[in-house]
């Protein structure tokens, strides 16, 4: 799939992730007055975004899709600990189908 960028090199080309890590990401970290650690890292903000996606309930499946991974196994053992706890999501989902007006105890 083809998707246009948002970001790009004055050639409109992909942007080197490493590049970008050296010339934009850490620079503008060390200009907010944060030390680049990996914690502060643009790999960090992957995981943020996954688990931002993840709370929100988003599929293993579209969140592989969206992180590139061939395999949302991967993702699902990648990601699997930050997942929100279902058993609300479960009780709510079941009570919701005997009761779909919303009337359960």
């Amino acid at each position: 799939m083809r998707v246009p960028l948002l970001f790009t090199t004055t050639r409109r080309g992909a942007i080197n992730r490493h590049t970008f890590d050296d010339k934009s990401w850490r620079p503008a970290v060390r200009a907010a007055g944060i030390t680049p650690t990996r914690a502060t890292g643009m790999h960090a903000l992957r995981h943020f975004y996954a688990s931002a996606l993840l709370d929100a309930g988003e599929s293993i499946k579209a969140l592989a899709s969206y992180l590139g991974h061939a395999d949302p196994g991967f993702t699902l053992r990648v990601y699997t600990h930050l997942m929100p706890a279902s058993e609300e999501r479960t009780r709510n989902a079941i009570d919701d189908l005997f009761d779909p007006h919303g009337q359960h105890a």
